[in-house]
């Protein structure tokens, strides 16, 4: 499976789990490379509003640059929504972290296994399951 798809794949998954808590929830193709800042995820439930970059690895750290954070920060602003970095390592379950836990290292941050399970809200926390 390519990474391409391995993202969609987990994408896909997170607007599942949304729905299936009672949240509206899209997933916006494109994301990352359209012309304005955009989240790979948008929720709400009638009170909030969530804008998540969903990062999905097989590895132990998940890197995402500055760029995609900034206009995380940006889209969710604008919106007025909640930004999150969603993160899904194989065999785990969904973190959330919001942009002040990621680790900064030079001019990107990143997400470790360590990191999300010290910091991290499971997905039932962050909707308030």
């Amino acid at each position: 499976m390519s990474r391409k798809s391995k993202g969609s794949n987990a994408e896909r998954e997170l607007v599942h789990l949304f729905w299936s808590r009672g949240w509206a929830c899209v997933r916006i193709a494109g994301s990352g490379s359209a012309h304005y800042p955009s989240p790979d995820v948008l929720a709400g439930n009638g009170v909030r509003r969530i804008a998540v970059e969903c990062k999905s690895s097989g590895g132990m750290v998940k890197y995402l640059t500055s760029k995609e954070v900034v206009e995380l920060q940006e889209f969710a602003r604008v919106f007025g929504a909640e930004a999150w970095i969603g993160v899904r390592f194989d065999d785990m379950k969904w973190y959330f972290l919001s942009v002040d836990d990621l680790k900064k290292s030079g001019s990107s941050f990143s997400a470790s296994v360590e990191l999300v399970k010290r910091k991290g809200l499971l997905f039932e926390d962050l909707v308030g399951a």
